[in-house]
């Protein structure tokens, strides 16, 4: 067979293949031309799932009469003009190859108009990229793309094609997904002529949140913490949800790119370094986040989709989305916000009654208290409680004469002394709910089951799992101890020689000062050698060889590891289990309060090390629905 030029319609059609895999693929570059053009309002109305028709109109910039022929060509475009220009692209199209293969693969009509001109022009397209016959039309100022009988003319394709209701599904997520993306512009759906959303566009925070509601639910945005944090020339922003607000799947977690919906592996990653130990076991958080950077140094031309992108400086945009997500997880504080009154959360709390859900504020950590406590029996008398020095968690003690339960009064006096800041000698409390001197995790009342603190807060009541919260304390004052102490080296009596790739030993010997910082000492002695001499003393009971060679494993993917430290951190957590105070264990109510201060200056206080919750709160509001009082 001698070598021959394909024709345009199937050049197009084999375009198509990358571009348009179902009718949501046509949305969605459609939408993008829309976002391109400038509209303000979008509107998508749907036949059949798509297959029968996709009709889009927008109020944007519109095309003028002559480049509507170009516009259905390949290549051919009005968003770049040079390789600097494809190096700092900001648009969300820039390929030329939408319009030309949806039209090799469907009926299109493409109608648009400009602000100064007399009226509108109409073209049809059959992705041969000829006979273009350009007829006025009325359309008012902007575009509209009507898209008819979706692979028609390739019946092997459509046969691929879901169920109607399927194929809209995948619609109306992606516009869900797309109005995440700009919140200065309307959207309105239907389908089969029926409305399905239709959002105005958001200006305020108030507005944007509202539009999240709709969208991912107002739980969520009951449940998470606005963000926004700036370092290096990059910039990340928006919602992410408390880690036991959390899901069985992957499908709210929408990650913006300079406004570019993605799907990326680095991100990925750091979003899961960041709620490691918060995060209940198979769960995954929920997120609206939005990076901003400068597009030369983001690659957004690594997929015809446009969904993949590759970051010229992976390993910084990695360590930043984690310190940023890291941080903000832990800098949240009982009292800095209201309590959610709506919650989702992991399977053990199912039944449990929405206001019931726990409030998770990850903290500060402060704390000073020990690592074990002397065994008590839970049957141990009052006399002998009064005769024996309360056991601390933390600073906060009561005389050891008190033989009997510290009214509120008297609570709120003594926390006045120790923390002048929150009130003094003479504060007496005429309604708690409005107290500034309560804290705010309140006084303990009860050891419920020798298991559950019951206290009493401002704003209502609180359930403590005891040895959770402790679980935590304990861990987050190791880690701090350990980190502060650095990273113990101990040399090994007998070096290790670990056979490996040629490219991995190459990444060992360039990340040399890497595995140093983290007490290992590796050099090469080979091609496809390399000697491990020396090894954190913390892990010198684990499978070092394993966790080298996952190390590389994964900075060859990701261009960073937190391998070694998950390690550590999972012995931490072993000996912060054993070292916390244990279920059926009677706790003083010294003992108690105590605790709960220490868990006002802990961070991520809100999840115990495995990621279940450490307590529960109702409010006042709530008490009254479950009594009907006032109703």
């Amino acid at each position: 067979m001698r070598i021959h030029a394909l024709p345009t319609q199937l050049v197009n059609q084999i375009a198509a293949g990358e571009v348009v895999e179902r009718p949501a693929s046509v949305v969605k570059e459609l939408v993008e031309n829309c976002f391109d053009a400038g509209a303000s309002q979008i509107q998508i109305d749907v036949e059949q799932g798509g297959i029968r028709q996709i009709k889009i109109r927008d109020n944007g910039c519109g095309i003028v009469k002559d480049d509507l022929a170009l516009a259905l060509s390949r290549h051919a475009t009005s968003k770049i003009a040079s390789l600097d220009d494809l190096e700092h692209v900001a648009s969300m199209g820039f390929r030329g190859e939408a319009l030309p293969s949806i039209s090799s693969v469907a009926r299109l009509t493409l109608i648009s108009r400009t602000s100064d001109a007399d009226c509108a022009w109409q073209v049809s397209a059959d992705g041969t990229e000829k006979n273009f016959d350009p007829q006025p039309d009325p359309h008012p100022p902007g575009t509209t793309v009507d898209v008819r009988d979706l692979f028609y003319n390739t019946p092997a394709r459509r046969k691929f094609l879901k169920a109607e209701k399927t194929e809209f599904g995948h619609i109306e997520s992606l516009i869900q997904k797309l109005a995440l993306a700009r919140f200065d512009v309307g959207f309105a759906l239907s389908h089969n002529q029926r409305e399905v959303l239709n959002l105005k566009p958001a200006d305020t925070q108030a507005a944007q949140e509202k539009r999240i509601a709709a969208i991912c639910g107002a739980t969520f945005v009951d449940n998470s913490v606005k963000i926004d944090f700036a370092a290096s020339g990059l910039r990340l922003y928006g919602w992410v949800g408390l880690p036991t607000f959390s899901r069985s799947q992957q499908d709210m977690q929408f990650f913006y790119v300079n406004g570019r919906l993605i799907k990326d592996r680095l991100v990925a990653h750091a979003v899961k370094q960041a709620y490691q130990d918060v995060l209940y076991h198979g769960r995954h958080p929920v997120f609206v986040l939005y990076l901003e950077l400068d597009p030369a140094l983001v690659d957004v031309n690594a997929h015809p989709t446009k969904l993949e992108v590759r970051f010229r400086e992976g390993r910084m945009v990695h360590d930043f989305l984690f310190q940023a997500l890291h941080r903000s997880l832990a800098e949240q504080r009982p009292g800095a916000q209201p309590l959610p009154q709506r919650i989702e959360t992991v399977p053990e709390l199912a039944e449990l009654p929405p206001s019931t859900a726990p409030h998770r504020a990850p903290l500060n950590h402060q704390t000073s208290l020990p690592l074990t406590l002397p065994e008590r029996e839970s049957e141990e008398s009052t006399a002998s409680r009064t005769a024996t020095p309360p056991q601390a968690f933390g600073a906060y003690r009561y005389p050891p004469e008190r033989a009997v339960m510290p009214d509120v009064a008297e609570q709120i006096k003594a926390y006045g002394k120790l923390y002048p800041q929150a009130g003094g000698d003479d504060v007496v409390p005429a309604k708690p709910a409005v107290d500034p001197a309560m804290p705010p995790l309140g006084f303990a009342l009860a050891h419920i089951h020798n298991i559950y603190i019951l206290a009493e807060t401002a704003n209502g009541i609180i359930l403590v799992d005891a040895h959770a919260a402790h679980e935590r304390v304990t861990y987050e004052r190791l880690k701090q101890h350990y980190h502060n102490r650095a990273i113990v080296s101990q040399p090994l009596l007998l070096p290790i020689k670990l056979q490996v790739t040629a490219a991995e030993a190459d990444l060992a010997e360039q990340e040399h000062e890497f595995f140093i910082n983290l007490g290992f000492e590796i050099n090469r002695s080979g091609p496809e050698t390399v000697v491990l001499r020396a090894t954190p003393a913390l892990l010198a009971k684990t499978d070092v060889d394993q966790l080298v060679r996952d190390i590389l494993a994964d900075l060859a993917t990701h261009g960073v590891s937190h391998k070694a430290q998950e390690s550590i951190n999972q012995v931490l957590a072993t000996m912060a289990c054993h070292g916390s105070v244990r279920a059926k264990r009677k706790l003083s109510i010294e003992e108690m309060n105590a605790l709960l201060r220490d868990m006002e200056q802990t961070e991520r206080i809100g999840q115990c090390n495995h990621g279940r919750p450490t307590w529960v709160a109702l409010s006042h509001q709530d008490l009254d629905r479950f009594f009907m009082r006032g109703q």
